[in-house]
């Protein structure tokens, strides 16, 4: 089971050309699959990592906490969707949202229905987990799934503060990332937390371009996040600065903790988070900074996966 959140996205200033999903387009834009790679990239890292210590996989165990990091993801976009249709922040000219709601009529209650739906499949198979590893994953599994829900329901929501950079990072970077290590070994070591350091600073990079691009939308409508508290321009600064401390911690990881020069192959992911940076300078208009979101997130997959192909290199040569 794993925690979620960061599906926050949604601008409601700009008009733009609408385009109406049809069919399974419907269900598959409502998971706002662009989100779905945070998810995943932390179950893998957390599992290939944990082959140095015992040199077996339970697959059972790997594919379970995949499938269950997947669907609280993807619920907890829908409750993001649910809930900020229900307060009137999203229209049918809504950048970043799945759209189910405002665009393709889907009824507000089935999107409810279905978010729940996945929760209870992340519980069953949180059950399986926790019989093949400890019950104390419950806890922290039910913790996660209640941010999840948190982030954008109840009466205070984790998104309208300056804290779902660092809910996110935690939750979704080192929370799953431990999970998944210690499922597949009953240990937690120094290493596996260490590791999940840069992956949870970029997955609260994440969260952080959506707060930039809904900066105004977020304002008008008394959101407190981090990126109106500092600033469009600080905001932009801090983004770049959580990107520079993120490829500086691998050097610290290789130098310090003598860890495999492999994961020196993070570097060819630096132009993602360069392009980034660069699309959000002078940008204002939700739209204009979409292809900056996307190299974050993309920056986000890329480290996750080559820190993921560094660990497995140094197990095979």
């Amino acid at each position: 089971m794993q925690p979620r959140m960061q599906a926050k996205e949604t601008s409601r200033i700009e008009h733009i050309p609408i385009e109406r999903n049809e069919g399974w387009k419907v269900w598959w834009q409502l998971t706002r699959p662009h989100t779905l790679t945070a998810a995943f990239v932390p179950v893998f890292i957390g599992t290939v990592i944990s082959y140095q210590y015992n040199q077996s996989l339970h697959v059972g165990l790997f594919l379970a906490m995949l499938t269950a990091s997947l669907f609280i993801q993807a619920a907890t976009n829908m409750f993001n969707e649910y809930y900020d249709h229900k307060r009137g922040l999203d229209n049918e000219h809504s950048v970043g949202i799945g759209g189910a709601i405002v665009r393709d009529g889907v009824k507000p209650k089935t999107i409810l229905t279905l978010a729940i739906s996945l929760c209870i499949g992340a519980v069953l198979l949180g059950i399986y987990i926790c019989m093949n590893s400890t019950w104390w994953i419950a806890l922290v599994g039910s913790i996660s799934i209640l941010v999840g829900y948190l982030y954008t329901g109840g009466p205070f929501p984790i998104a309208y503060t300056p804290f779902g950079e660092l809910m996110s990072g935690l939750f979704m970077g080192v929370v799953i990332i431990l999970i998944s290590f210690y499922i597949q070994t009953g240990v937690i070591t120094d290493i596996s937390i260490l590791v999940s350091i840069p992956i949870a600073i970029l997955i609260g990079a994440i969260n952080l371009s959506n707060n930039i691009r809904d900066l105004d939308g977020d304002k008008e409508n008394g959101r407190k996040t981090l990126a109106i508290l500092v600033g469009r321009n600080n905001a932009i600064k801090i983004l770049a600065a959580m990107f520079i401390v993120s490829y500086l911690f691998v050097f610290a990881l290789i130098l310090f903790n003598d860890l495999t020069p492999w994961l020196l192959i993070v570097l060819i992911s630096l132009p993602k988070p360069i392009k980034a940076v660069k699309q959000f300078i002078g940008k204002t208009k939700p739209l204009e900074m979409m292809p900056a979101m996307k190299a974050t997130a993309q920056t986000n997959t890329l480290f996750g996966i080559l820190v993921s192909i560094a660990f497995l290199f140094s197990y095979l040569f």
